[in-house]
């Protein structure tokens, strides 16, 4: 099931909205309809205005998420780094980056950005109240400057929140640039993630006094941390070796015309849930357990290999890095890359073989 929609592009990135969006807006447009001012318009008219006003407002507010994400993506972009796409969600917004700035004082530039529109957005909607409001007596007292002035606030807030060091938020990001400057990436990252879990721990203990929402940042935040510094380490540490020095030369491939039941014996057989389909010395595709398993039992008999094998087949050169295809492996969500050096599989490198030689790196 996709549990995330595209809903436009902005400088040639996909803005997508998932799942967990739609179901947070109604609750954000709720807590303004049942606040009274100034944070909310439970006071302001009658109903229909009020959930109006209020449901307006939370999506004018992730317009202003959306704008905070395309700040980091706009820096990103000029430093070179593909963004795959804007996700708007639960949380908040997220850029989903082919690969982080390692460059410190590019990193530090990327982190800022986001905050850094958000401070701009917020101040600029408070010069304009203000200014509205000094030549316009009564205008302190339309629902229009409410929701100007909440936006505002929320904007603020927002880029002072991210700017805690709590990797792998903004600030945490700026604190791994600042450190970068005097030590290795990885140790940069290990104490960013450090102080992130640190700050994670407590936002819980004040999440179960207080909000249970902080509570659940923190719960994300020291995931993230956790996740990101096992990450970098894995990443930097295969750096230095190509695939060609870790892939598998003895390929062990399937036909075609294979069933599905006769490819299942056969993986049980070899021990492996992913093989090459190949017809003469052609590529074919890929199939792995994952393509077989939601065919019936009964129907195993009839249907073929080239039938649920998927014919978009990432692969790499031999000579690529073995952190490029750990990325690639992420990016993806798949278990394995082919190999194939001019039209010709000479390995295949899966995420098992990775982990086994970043386990050999590290004794």
């Amino acid at each position: 099931m996709n549990s995330s929609y595209k809903i436009g592009s902005i400088m040639g990135i996909p803005i997508k909205v998932h799942i967990t969006f739609l179901l947070i807006l109604p609750i954000f447009a709720l807590v303004f309809a049942t606040n009274p001012q100034p944070y909310g318009f439970a006071d302001i008219g009658s109903p229909v205005m009020t959930y109006g006003l209020s449901l307006l407002t939370t999506i004018l507010l992730f317009v202003c998420v959306l704008l905070h994400e395309l700040g980091h993506s706009y820096i990103a972009k000029g430093y070179g780094v593909e963004i795959k796409d804007i996700t708007l969600m639960l949380l908040g917004g997220v850029s989903s980056m082919e690969e982080i700035p390692r460059e410190p004082s590019h990193e530090f530039k990327m982190a800022f950005a986001g905050p850094l529109v958000s401070l701009i957005i917020g101040f600029v909607l408070l010069g304009i109240n203000i200014a509205i409001a000094s030549s316009v007596p009564s205008y302190n007292t339309t629902w229009v400057y409410l929701m100007v002035n909440i936006l505002a606030t929320i904007n603020i807030v927002l880029a002072i929140f991210n700017l805690i060091p709590a990797f792998p938020m903004d600030g945490g990001r700026i604190l791994r640039s600042i450190f970068a400057r005097k030590m290795s990436y990885i140790k940069a990252t290990h104490y960013a993630a450090s102080v992130g879990k640190m700050f994670a721990f407590l936002m819980a203990l004040v999440g179960v006094v207080s909000n249970l929402w902080l509570l659940l940042i923190a719960f994300f935040v020291y995931m993230g941390a956790s996740e990101e510094d096992k990450s970098t380490t894995v990443t930097v540490s295969l750096e230095k070796y190509m695939v060609s020095d870790i892939m598998s030369e003895d390929v062990i491939s399937v036909q075609p015309e294979m069933t599905v039941e006769e490819l299942s014996h056969f993986m049980f057989e070899n021990k492996h849930l992913g093989y090459p389909v190949i017809k003469g010395n052609s590529l074919k595709g890929i199939v792995t357990f994952t393509d077989i398993r939601n065919v019936l039992p009964h129907e195993r008999y009839a249907v073929l290999v080239s039938d649920v094998m998927t014919t978009d087949v990432v692969t790499l050169p031999s000579s690529a890095s073995a952190a490029e295809a750990f990325r690639i492996m992420t990016i993806n969500n798949i278990g394995r890359i082919l190999v194939m050096d001019n039209d010709n599989v000479k390995g295949i490198l899966s995420r098992t073989d990775l982990m086994r030689s970043l386990m050999l790196l590290n004794e």
